[in-house]
Parts: C-alpha cells; sequence; structure tokens
C-alpha cells in the first residue's frame, strides 16, 4: 500500500471511531442538556436511575454568609464566657489548636462572653441573640446545628471546602453536582443561579471557583446574576439587531457547530450549542423574574423596603424565592462582609440587620405559598470564631479569629426536622461534646434529602471516580423528618 492510501487509510478510521464516539456521547449528552429528548414529554428527567430513593426536597436556596459570622454572637450562648471574660483561656481546653497568623504571636487568650443578650424562643427553647430578632420569631420552623466542624482555617481553603467539599480548587460546587444529577425543572432558566451581595463589615472575596462546573461539563457552572440593569451580562441582543436577527444568527452559529462536532466529537460543543440556546430562552424568562416591583405590598413589607434596592440582601432573598418558584434547582446567595477579627460589637449588629429580616421573611414567604415542605433554605459560613480575644481585651470592643472546632448553621424545610437544636458545644464554646457535623457529612445529608445517595453520584475523571463527599460523609439522620 502506497503512502497516499496509507495516510487515508489512517484518516478514515479516525473519523470512524470519532464519530461512533461523537453518536454515542452526542445521544448522553443530549439526554443530559434536555433530559426530556428521549422520553416523549415534556417534564424533565434525571440522569438513569436518579434520584436514588425519594426525594425530600425539589430545590435549595443557601444563604451563604460569607466571612464566617460568629457563632457566639448568634446561635451557640455561653453564658460561663461572659463571667470569666478576661480570664485566659485553660490550655485543657485549647489543647494546642492550630491558630491562624494573626494570633499566633499571642501569649494569652483571654475570653470574651457576648456583648449581645440570649433569650430562648420556640417550643424548643434555643438561645437566639438579640441581634437576630425576625429570625428568632421562626424557631420552630428551622433546625440549629451548633456542631459544624471543618480541617480548614483561613477563609480561602473554608470556602472553597464548604461549597466544593474539597479545599483545593477545580472540583465541581454542590450547585454544579446537583444540575449534573438532577437537572434543571424549567427549560427556560438554568438548574444554578448565583446572587451575591455586600455588607457594610469586612469583607472577604467571592470568586468563580465558587460555583464553578469544576471537571463536569460547563453547562452545570452557576450563573451569576448582577444587579445591573442587566441581571446576566451579554442576554440582551445587541444594538440594531431584533429577536428574528438573533434567530438566525444562533441556528447558523449552531450549524457550525455541529459540524466542528461532527468533525472533533468534543463533548463541549454541544454543551455550547445548548448554552446558546438557553440564553435565547433566558432573554424571555429573566427580565420578568428579577422585576421585584410587582411584588404585591405585603411581600415587600415582610422583606423590608430593601428588598427593592437591586444588590442587597433582601432583594436577593426574594430573588432567589422567584428563581426556586420558577422551578431553578439551587439559587446560591453570597452575603459578604462578617469577618470581624476587631470591633465586632460595631459591625455585627449592622450585618445582621443586613440579613435578619430577609432570611427569616424567605422561610416564611415559602411557608405561606405550601413551597417550605420542597425547598431546602440553609444559612451560615464557613467556620466559626473563637472564644478568646484576639488583640486587647476590653469586653466592650473586641475580635474573634477564625474558629474552625465548632460552629452554628441553620436549615429550614426540604425534610429537615423544624424546631429543633441538634449538637451541643462545651461550656467553653470551644469544642464539640456530642454529635458532631462535619462539612462531609453536611453534604452527604443536603444530597439526600434531595434523593440522591453521596456514595453513588459519581463522575469519572483522571482515572477515578469523584463525588461531592470524596470518600467520607454520613447523613446526619437524627435531623431528618
Amino acid at each position: 500500500m502506497n503512502e497516499f492510501l496509507k495516510h487515508q487509510f489512517n484518516i478514515t478510521r479516525r473519523h470512524f471511531f470519532g464519530k461512533i464516539g461523537a453518536g454515542i456521547g452526542g445521544a448522553a449528552l443530549g439526554s443530559l442538556l434536555i433530559p426530556d429528548l428521549f422520553s416523549g414529554s415534556d417534564s424533565g428527567l434525571p440522569l438513569p436511575g436518579i434520584p436514588h430513593f425519594a426525594p425530600k426536597a425539589k430545590r435549595i436556596i443557601y444563604l451563604f454568609q460569607n466571612g464566617a459570622p460568629s457563632q457566639l454572637e448568634s446561635f451557640d450562648y455561653k453564658p460561663m464566657l461572659v463571667q470569666r471574660a478576661g480570664e485566659d483561656l485553660p490550655a485543657s481546653i485549647r489543647m494546642g489548636q492550630r491558630l491562624t497568623g494573626m494570633t499566633s504571636g499571642q501569649t494569652k487568650f483571654p475570653m470574651v462572653g457576648s456583648w449581645f443578650k440570649f433569650n430562648q424562643h420556640g417550643k424548643s427553647g434555643a438561645w437566639i441573640s438579640e441581634i437576630f430578632p425576625h429570625i428568632a420569631s421562626i424557631a420552630d420552623d428551622i433546625c440549629i446545628i451548633k456542631t459544624m466542624h471543618t480541617e480548614a482555617i483561613n477563609h480561602d481553603p473554608a470556602l472553597t471546602f464548604m461549597q466544593t467539599g474539597a479545599q483545593q480548587g477545580n472540583r465541581p460546587s454542590m450547585g454544579a453536582w446537583l444540575s449534573y444529577g438532577l437537572g434543571s425543572e424549567n427549560k427556560n432558566l438554568p438548574a444554578f443561579c448565583v446572587l451575591l451581595s455586600r455588607g457594610k463589615g469586612n469583607g472577604q472575596g467571592v470568586y468563580d471557583k465558587l460555583w464553578t462546573n469544576g471537571f463536569l461539563d460547563s453547562v452545570h457552572q452557576g450563573v451569576k446574576f448582577s444587579a445591573s440593569e442587566e441581571p446576566v451580562l451579554y442576554l440582551n441582543d445587541p444594538q440594531g439587531m431584533d429577536q428574528t436577527q438573533r434567530r438566525e444568527m444562533l441556528d447558523k452559529v449552531a450549524e457550525l457547530n455541529s459540524k466542528s462536532f461532527e468533525d472533533f466529537g468534543d463533548p463541549e460543543i454541544k454543551t455550547r450549542i445548548e448554552q446558546y440556546e438557553l440564553a435565547y430562552r433566558m432573554q424571555t424568562s429573566v427580565p420578568e423574574l428579577t422585576d421585584l416591583s410587582k411584588e404585591p405590598d405585603h411581600i415587600i413589607k415582610m422583606y423590608g423596603p430593601e428588598c427593592l434596592v437591586p444588590g442587597t440582601f433582601a432583594a436577593n432573598a426574594l430573588l432567589a424565592r422567584k428563581l426556586s418558584e420558577s422551578g431553578v434547582r439551587f439559587v446560591q446567595l453570597y452575603h459578604q462582609g462578617w469577618d470581624q477579627h476587631g470591633n465586632l460589637t460595631g459591625e455585627m449588629p449592622i450585618q445582621a440587620m443586613d440579613v435578619d429580616r430577609a432570611s427569616a421573611a424567605l422561610v416564611k414567604d415559602l411557608k405561606q405559598r405550601g413551597l417550605l415542605d420542597e425547598t431546602l433554605v440553609i444559612w451560615g459560613g464557613e467556620f466559626g470564631r473563637t472564644n478568646y480575644c484576639q488583640g486587647n481585651f476590653t469586653k466592650e470592643n473586641y475580635g474573634r479569629d477564625h474558629h474552625p472546632r465548632c460552629y452554628s448553621i441553620w436549615m429550614a424545610g426540604g425534610g429537615v426536622k423544624p424546631g429543633i437544636v441538634h449538637g451541643e458545644t462545651d461550656e467553653f464554646g470551644y469544642n464539640i461534646v456530642e454529635n458532631p457535623v462535619h462539612i462531609n457529612d453536611f453534604h452527604a445529608t443536603i444530597l439526600h434529602l434531595m434523593g440522591l445517595d453521596h456514595e453513588k453520584l459519581t463522575y469519572k475523571h483522571l482515572g477515578r471516580r469523584y463525588r461531592l463527599t470524596d470518600v467520607a460523609g454520613k447523613v446526619v439522620k437524627p435531623i431528618l423528618a
């Protein structure tokens, strides 16, 4: 066989296997991107075999308090710290815990109690700080977990761990995993949306890797909404182009991309086609959803007047309800400003005021609409705060350093027992004494509530099967309804 024929034979063989792979891959990808492609039904279908069992929740709204709010000023009442304020934390309690660079030079660790008063609320008698009066009003609807813990002691790895199940980057976030496993309930909206707001306190940055698709197809990445006149950037038609022209342009681009897919078999090409189509459909759905001015007066009053100011936490909480109600699988809010290393008594009440009313309003709103039972609401940060003062000690104006050993979050709806407190810390608020909940356990429980077995929701990448909980995690059964 001459060299020319060999060359032709090789090209044909390569194209033959490429086209087989493309055909199978395209069918599989199509079932992911357009779940009802082969179903003959208008309802979306998940991956084969998913959900693994009947879900308790259909959707999640995660109110993430970026920067780590102090559990000792919110949901973990420790009167002993007030009584022994200024005393050095016993070494037997600290047990040589790893310190950050901000307190590693301290020779003394003066304990400091909360400057704010606590009262018991609800049938459970949960202790809640006076700076969260609205959340206190929903005590019978929430489950407070006081024993969350993590290995990460600095913000970046802790944030990444909480969102993706790993301290290093390039892992899919929670929302991406749920998009991959369950898809979207609404063809005109993404399965995973992200909303950002900023308080007046000391802020920690948020970045795209927190809502990344990681090694999953890029269609599962979170879609970030902005507070500008254009909530999703580049969604509107360019000046001088109408909908008909846009449709023609997308059809031509799809033809070119389909030809590229036939030649190369790269599944990301199919993903790109579907993203263009989703963007086109979102041109109609997004403007209507993001218009909060049409909400009735009693809803505006419930969330507070700030909900009409784009980019505020209150506006994002109300938008989250609308997105979730419209079928968005996972809505992630990030509210920055909780990093109180100093001036905690001055900053934290302002931060609490930013989020307290709207957080409670979201739970009440979902409940009155009959949606709370199928919507899981989560509130909390990436780690806790130390029971000792960072820097110079004063009772009136102090700061707290990072504390990964224990911190508090709360959950509501979506199959979680209402009106309970789970776990307990010691009287110093430093160590867990019963019912610890690791981040892997937290993720396993969230997936369980969505009808997913965390050990079965996997994706093969670089020769091994990955999952949100990596190689650990167990469902926290006592908090399940």
